[in-house]
């Protein structure tokens, strides 16, 4: 076959693996009213649940159990949002949380697709599903870090680690706290996203939830008084460097024994 006609073949080929591959692509982005008014209202966030919410959550908020095709043939399943209140819609929406690229992924930080209005506009009309909790509203300026570091640790590190850096639970993996807002730190406490155990103020009150909010934003430039910090993800790096340097002494002795017999 001559050059000339391998040239068209091959650019057909590619374009046909192109479409291939976008076809294949998870369905993403946001669908919009036509014409979008300046300002949030619960009318635009009904209509922004409509076109974007409903396939996995439900007419008004109704949850859907079992998975099922939806708006774009997206299939869709979620729980009810009837009584979830502003606080969870807002720390979703605002982390990336929501929408997920697929029913089966974990919610992670991701890229926020939604503006500021938009997002006012969905969580007020969540809200106006059922009552639930609003939005809270901390004062980290009047907690104590020493308070909330001791805080954190018996409530959190243990997941979290020490520093905030995350780490992995079974069945999940548990996402660094590092870049959060204050309000989106309290909003997780209160409500528990995914597998993170929800913490009442019976359990947490506002004035340590103050001061654990206080800790968490300090850990987004620690201090490192004693030297190399390791990534400051605690005893896995530590017992990594421990084994690896006992392993490279126990190395050298044997050379060293082995060239002293001789």
């Amino acid at each position: 076959m001559s050059r000339r006609r391998l040239i068209p073949l091959a650019t057909a080929l590619a374009a046909l693996v192109g479409a291939a591959l976008t076809l294949a692509q998870p369905q993403s982005g946001i669908v919009r009213p036509t014409t979008e008014p300046p300002r949030e209202s619960v009318k635009l966030g009904a209509e922004l649940y409509a076109g974007n919410c409903a396939s996995c959550h439900g007419i008004a908020g109704s949850g859907i159990l079992r998975p099922r095709p939806g708006a774009g043939n997206v299939i869709g399943a979620g729980p009810p949002l009837k009584g979830v209140g502003a606080a969870a819609a807002d720390l979703y929406l605002r982390t990336g949380f929501m929408p997920l690229p697929d029913i089966h992924a974990q919610p992670e930080l991701r890229r926020v697709l939604l503006s500021d209005k938009e997002i006012r506009s969905l969580v007020a009309f969540v809200a106006s599903l059922a009552p639930g909790p609003a939005i809270p509203r901390p004062d980290p300026a009047a907690g104590s870090l020493a308070s909330g570091f001791s805080l954190f640790t018996e409530h959190c590190a243990g997941c979290h680690q020490a520093v905030a850096q995350g780490g992995f639970v079974t069945g999940a993996r548990v996402p660094p706290l590092h870049g959060l807002t204050a309000v989106q730190i309290a909003e997780a406490v209160r409500i528990g996203p995914y597998l993170m155990p929800r913490f009442s103020a019976a359990q947490i009150s506002d004035a340590q939830l103050n001061s654990i909010v206080d800790y968490v934003l300090s850990t987004n430039r620690p201090d490192n008084p004693g030297g190399w910090a390791i990534g400051n993800i605690g005893p896995i790096s530590e017992g990594i460097l421990a084994w690896l340097t006992g392993i490279m002494l126990a190395i050298a002795c044997i050379g060293l024994g082995r060239r002293l017999k001789r």
